[in-house]
């Protein structure tokens, strides 16, 4: 495969890495940056990893408006600021024709505003923050729950079970923030209450103090606005605290860790029981998901997570985009972009005037039998939620 090498601006020369044929006139070249290094690593390996599937399926079966597609990506180390600079690369210098976004809120604020400087659409996606919306651009459209909905079914079902207090945790960052403030919005909407509400930083690692709280607030439910690693060390104190596994609530829903195989690895027997949210797990009765697991799985050695169906499903939206402009023009493909509604791998692809996903929405998970079992909504659901909790 050629490779193409581009002086960069700074005093070093950055290598595009291409996914597919050599820049031709006859290509659509499609650009992103990932984190390949730094603390997104493992996320933005996945995701990429879908990514270069849909362009092998896109290229195996034909071509996208008559033309072979190719991937060029950088990595951006995990740092805003250096996939800022790599989408001016991939716009002014590689001449790319259609954008997809890269990994994490904070990432895909600093890249959209250099897509929106240039008037260029892109897609994004793992990324949900509010604020990512709430810009007024016209050029970035979002495929991932937003982080206001994100705790939205949790909250529904423990009201179906009868749920009537809750307490609520969550860590000082930009997605924890947005979570928690839907959360509060939905139980104030629900005529619902909140008896404990408590922020701690980012990089919090004693939690003693908090577990403390919790162990004394008498909400039925705890929600946490959590990541991989506080979800673990809120989960241990817990346990050290109590003096038992078990958490003296009716359920203990959390965001991000509990959805990831590595929560159950490393709790083992204390995960079970615990409830998270998930946009999607290969179990899901979806079409598309088994076929997407089964050959992600025969390519890569191992099965997919959520992000690598985010990629694939972030170049599924990109690809109907275009096809039903009958263009890569940017404007006619930003109309498409704004108006259409798709169903990929990922769900459904709605957004409104600002470009905010409405359409698609998490599903419910619970820890059962050292699995990751789907528990809501209904025609998704493996296995009934287990409420209260042992």
């Amino acid at each position: 495969m050629k490779k193409t090498i581009y002086a960069f601006t700074l005093c070093f020369l950055m290598l595009p890495l291409l996914s597919g044929v050599s820049p031709a006139a006859d290509t659509i070249r499609v650009g992103t940056t990932q984190p390949l290094s730094g603390k997104f690593k493992d996320f933005g390996e996945e995701q990429l990893r879908g990514l270069q599937m849909w362009v092998h399926d896109i290229n195996s079966r034909g071509s996208l408006l008559g033309k072979d597609v190719e991937l060029v990506y950088y990595d951006d180390y995990s740092e805003p600021d250096r996939s800022a600079l790599l989408y001016r690369q991939l716009i002014e210098k590689d001449k790319v024709d259609l954008l997809i976004g890269p990994y994490s809120s904070g990432t895909t604020l600093a890249a959209s505003s250099v897509a929106e400087e240039h008037d260029f659409p892109m897609v994004a996606s793992a990324a949900s923050a509010e604020k990512i919306w709430r810009r007024g651009y016209r050029n970035i459209f979002g495929t991932d729950t937003p982080a206001a909905n994100y705790m939205d079914i949790a909250i529904a079902v423990a009201q179906e079970k009868g749920a009537k207090t809750f307490d609520l945790i969550s860590s000082d960052s930009e997605f924890s923030r947005d979570v928690a403030d839907g959360i509060r919005k939905e139980i104030a909407s629900r005529g619902l209450t909140v008896l404990m509400d408590e922020v701690y930083q980012l990089d919090q690692v004693d939690f003693t103090a908090l577990a403390k709280k919790i162990r004394d607030s008498k909400g039925d439910v705890l929600l946490g606005a959590t990541y991989l690693e506080d979800s673990l060390a809120i989960r241990k104190a817990l346990i050290t605290l109590g003096g038992t596994m078990r958490v003296k609530k009716d359920m203990v829903a959390l965001t991000v860790g509990p959805a990831l195989r590595e929560f159950g690895d490393e709790m083992g027997p204390a995960a079970e029981g615990i409830v998270g949210v998930v946009q999607w797990l290969r179990s899901v009765r979806k079409p598309g998901a088994q076929d997407f697991a089964y050959r992600y799985r025969l390519k890569y050695g191992y099965n997919p997570g959520v992000h690598a169906a985010i990629g694939y499903s972030a170049g599924q939206v990109i690809e109907a985009a275009a096809r039903l402009a009958g263009s890569i023009d940017k404007d006619a493909v930003r109309e498409q972009l704004k108006t259409m509604t798709f169903h990929s791998l990922f769900g459904e692809y709605k957004v409104d005037e600002t470009g905010r996903q409405i359409g698609k929405r998490n599903f419910l998970l619970q820890w059962q039998d050292d699995h990751r079992r789907l528990v809501a909504p209904p025609d998704v659901a493996e296995r009934k939620l287990i409420y209260p909790r042992n």
